[in-house]
């Protein structure tokens, strides 16, 4: 894209991020969450995302968790441009960064405003963790009643016995 008209792409509009689905080694994303100084999430915030050497940008809208995400279309010739990432009123200036040589992973990173509110989307939520904690546990303790009745049977059927052999 560098150097290059922006009016081939999209029929004369500027790029989209729907028109930035592309092969990995020409897609690259900047994603992060917005929140207030009192950690809250800050949904539907309006986040500026502009490769400042190209001037082209975006802007994208938070979603309810504060998560926003822009995509881009560049080339290994943009690495090291200079980004300008903006929201509710604060700036953070950052650089296209990836691997070259490196044509399979995504090309991503990661600019947070605020405070508190940061989690990774692809990790696993809490309560998955908890869920199974808690199976785990009723399986457990079912399975130990169960053994504890075994054994007490058991005891029961060897005192009989042994009452048995006294007499």
């Amino acid at each position: 894209m560098a150097g290059m008209d922006p009016s081939h792409c999209n029929g004369g509009l500027p790029p989209s991020v729907v028109s930035a689905t592309h092969e990995a080694d020409h897609r690259f994303t900047v994603e992060g969450f917005v929140c207030g100084t009192d950690g809250k999430k800050s949904a539907n915030i309006d986040v500026l995302v502009k490769d400042t050497k190209i001037s082209y940008g975006q802007i994208v809208k938070t979603d309810g968790d504060g998560y926003y995400k822009a995509a881009f279309h560049l080339h290994n010739d943009n690495l090291g441009d200079p980004l300008l990432i903006e929201a509710n009123g604060q700036q953070q200036q950052q650089k296209v960064s990836f691997d070259p040589k490196d044509l399979e992973a995504e090309r991503i990173i990661q600019v947070n405003f605020g405070t508190g509110c940061i989690h990774d989307r692809g990790s696993t939520p809490l309560w998955v963790y908890l869920g199974f904690g808690a199976a785990a546990a009723a399986v457990g303790g079912f399975i130990g009643v169960k053994l504890i009745r075994s054994w007490r049977k058991q005891e029961q059927k060897r005192g009989k016995s042994q009452g048995k052999r006294k007499q």
